[in-house]
C-alpha cells in the first residue's frame, strides 16, 4: 500500500519518505479502513518536526476518511462496506492515516453520513471533536457573548459556528486578513489581535461589560487577559493549545481575587462520555446543513511534504487534506 512515514525527527522535505508497506493485518476489535484521505493538522507536523517516538519509524496523521474494507472476527460484519471517519489514528500508535489502508478499534471508525464527503470528513478527528467538546463546555455556562480566539483557524471556524446556532454572541480573534472568514462563520465583531489591544476592544465591544467565557486556542497568549477587565469575576477560560507549551506565569492573585476558572483539555484525552457526546454534537452540527467546513488545499497523496509545509508555515487558510 502507499504509504508515508519517518524515521526521525526534523524537516518534512527531509525526512518524510514515500513507498509500499504492507497492509496492516487485524487484531480483535478493529477494523479495516480503505482511506480515500487524510488530514493534515499542526500537531502532525510538531510531531514529525520534533516529539520523540517510540518506535522504528511513524506514519503520521491522526485524521482521514474512507470505506471498512475488512472486519476481525468479533466485529458486526454489517459494518463491511461503511463510509467512516477516524479520530486518533497515530495518537500513540505507530501506524496513521498516512497510508492507503490503517486498522483500528472499530469505535475509532465513526459511521459517516451519505451526504458528507469524505474531504470534509478528514477534518472531524482534530478540528471537529475540539470544537464540539469547546461547545460541550461552554453548554454548562449561563453566558451570552463570548470570545473566541483564533476564530478563523480550523478549530476556532467550526466553535464560532457552532456557538452562534446555539444563540452565543461571538466576539473572535483574527489577522486582519482573515477577519472575513470569522464574521463570515457568525462572529459579530472581529478583533485584529496584531495590530489592536484585544483587552480594550473586548470592553469597547460588551460596553465595558467583558465576557465571562475566552474559548482559547493560544494560552500563552491569552493569559494576559487574565487581569484585565475584559474577562469578568467568576469568568472561564476553555484552552486547548498554546504556542509557548513550556512554563507559563499566571498571577495566583489575579485568580483568586477573580474567583476564576481555567480548564484545559487535549482531545486526544477526552473521556469515553466526553468523546460520545463531541462525536454527537459534531455530527448534530452537520446534519443541519448549514456547517461550513474550510479547505484551504486538497492536494494528491504524493505532495505529503508540500501539505506538511503549508500547515507547517500557517498560510494555509484552512484544513490541508490529501487524497488518494
Amino acid at each position: 500500500m502507499q504509504t508515508a512515514w519517518y524515521e526521525r525527527n526534523g524537516p518534512a522535505e527531509s525526512v518524510l519518505q514515500l513507498g509500499d508497506k504492507p497492509i496492516p493485518a487485524l487484531e480483535r476489535g478493529e477494523v479495516l479502513v480503505k482511506l480515500a484521505t487524510s488530514g493534515v493538522n499542526p500537531s502532525d507536523v510538531k510531531s514529525r518536526a520534533g516529539r520523540p517516538f517510540a518506535f522504528d519509524f511513524v506514519v503520521p496523521h491522526s485524521d482521514g476518511a474512507g470505506i471498512i474494507e475488512a472486519v476481525s472476527e468479533n466485529v458486526d460484519k454489517a459494518r463491511l462496506g461503511e463510509r467512516v471517519w477516524i479520530w486518533n489514528g497515530q495518537w500513540q500508535r505507530q501506524f496513521g492515516t498516512a497510508a492507503e489502508y490503517i486498522a483500528v478499534p472499530e469505535n475509532q471508525a465513526v459511521r459517516l453520513d451519505e451526504n458528507i464527503d469524505f474531504e470534509t470528513a478528514a477534518c472531524f478527528g482534530i478540528p471537529g471533536l475540539t470544537a464540539a467538546h469547546a461547545i460541550n463546555l461552554l453548554k454548562k455556562i449561563d453566558t451570552e457573548t463570548i470570545l473566541v480566539t483564533g476564530a478563523a483557524a480550523s478549530v476556532g471556524h467550526y466553535i464560532t459556528q457552532m456557538a452562534v446556532r446555539d444563540g452565543r454572541k461571538v466576539i473572535a480573534t483574527a489577522s486582519k486578513e482573515k477577519s472575513q472568514i470569522a464574521t463570515d462563520a457568525g462572529a459579530f465583531a472581529s478583533i485584529d489581535y496584531k495590530n489592536e489591544d484585544v483587552g480594550t476592544r473586548v470592553l469597547e465591544l460588551t460596553d465595558g461589560a467583558g465576557v465571562d467565557v475566552v474559548i482559547d486556542m493560544d494560552f500563552s497568549s491569552t493569559l494576559r487577559l487574565i487581569p484585565s477587565q475584559a474577562i469578568r469575576s467568576y469568568g472561564t477560560i476553555f484552552s486547548y493549545g498554546s504556542n509557548d507549551m513550556g512554563d507559563l506565569s499566571v498571577s495566583f492573585r489575579d485568580l483568586l481575587f477573580k474567583s476564576m476558572s481555567l480548564k484545559f483539555f487535549l482531545v486526544y484525552q477526552l473521556q469515553r462520555d466526553e468523546r460520545e457526546k463531541a462525536i454527537s454534537t459534531l455530527e448534530d452540527f452537520f446534519l443541519t446543513g448549514a456547517a461550513m467546513t474550510r479547505i484551504s488545499h486538497t492536494l494528491p497523496f504524493a505532495d505529503i511534504v508540500k501539505a506538511h509545509e503549508l500547515v507547517e508555515s500557517g498560510t494555509a487558510n484552512g484544513n490541508v487534506v490529501l487524497e488518494f
